[in-house]
């Protein structure tokens, strides 16, 4: 399967389930080819729990069986060993075994991740930057393909945890769901597709098909005006008047794999200046401070990129 086919088979199977929502589903999929985590930021119940629940479905291993998905709900009471996984004595064998957690799977979701508290937080952060997990002095790692899709509602502030500025570096991109449209929520009604249709729903690749296109993403070509783009683009947010702080050379590394994910997936071995404007705003803003918390940071990341833009073009 050729890694153009194989983002739009997820994109395909994904859109028999949330409904209405292509661009969404374009953007989380460029996130996974990506291999970035993803935090999904929206309302209650607008299917932030069913996207990871969906794309866990989609893709098997070569014996058929599912990727291994773990959820997480976060709650005031959790403890980072309930993440991670904990060294057990064991009176048989006189010796210490490993009882691996949750977020040594393929796909680990953290539903409302923001509900916990900072250490807990803090727990997630070895293995979404280095993709390993330290208890004690052994090391241990999730299998291949690894990603955190965490969620967040963002309307509550009561009994809530603000995830740090080192949390949110690690996730690539943060996105939303947004309400349907008339005809989609039509859809939603009569078919429930979050119940039935997601049980019944079939994978449409091998792990080794997703494998190889995460890896064609490195194969994207990105012309070096567009780069130099991209590296302006992340330093004019350290400056801007608008930020208090700004993004990080994590963001730009981010920023750089994010727009040649988006290439493959809208079938292009290139990167377009279209694509650093979509993807400036979800892959930098949650990173940024506002100085002034009523601004809009997305506009102000489009102009900043827009004026980069135009500045190529003239050149």
């Amino acid at each position: 399967m050729r890694s153009e086919q194989a983002a739009e088979a997820l994109i395909t199977g994904a859109a028999r389930i949330i409904r209405g929502k292509r661009e969404f589903l374009e953007l989380f999929t460029a996130g996974l080819l990506a291999k970035g985590h993803v935090l999904i930021e929206d309302n209650p119940g607008l299917g932030k729990t069913t996207v990871a629940k969906t794309f866990s479905r989609l893709i098997t291993d070569e014996e058929g069986r599912q990727l291994l998905f773990k959820r997480i709900q976060f709650t005031p009471d959790l403890l980072p060993y309930d993440i991670t996984g904990v060294d057990v004595f064991d009176p048989e064998s006189r010796s210490f075994q490993f009882v691996p957690g949750p977020v040594l799977a393929n796909i680990v979701l953290a539903d409302e991740i923001n509900r916990t508290t900072p250490k807990v937080q803090s727990a997630l952060l070895e293995v979404m930057a280095e993709r390993q997990v330290t208890i004690g002095a052994s090391t241990h790692y999730p299998p291949d393909p690894f990603v955190v899709i965490a969620t967040e509602n963002p309307i509550e502030s009561e009994g809530t945890f603000p995830l740090p500025a080192a949390q949110l570096d690690r996730f690539m991109m943060r996105l939303s769901l947004g309400y349907p449209d008339r005809e989609a929520e039509l859809s939603i009604l009569t078919e429930n597709p979050g119940e039935y249709p997601l049980s019944q729903l079939e994978p449409v690749m091998q792990k080794g098909d997703f494998l190889a296109a995460q890896d064609a993403v490195g194969q994207v070509f990105c012309h070096e005006a567009l780069k130099e783009a991209i590296a302006d683009i992340v330093r004019d947010t350290r400056i801007h008047r608008g930020f208090l702080l700004g993004a990080s050379p994590r963001a730009g590394l981010h920023f750089l794999c994010a727009v040649k994910s988006l290439a493959l997936v809208r079938g292009r071995a290139y990167v377009t200046d279209e694509d650093l404007l979509t993807m400036a705003a979800p892959v930098l803003a949650h990173r940024l401070k506002l100085r002034d918390p009523r601004t809009e940071g997305a506009h102000i990341i489009r102009e900043i990129c827009l004026a980069r833009i135009n500045g190529i073009k003239q050149g």
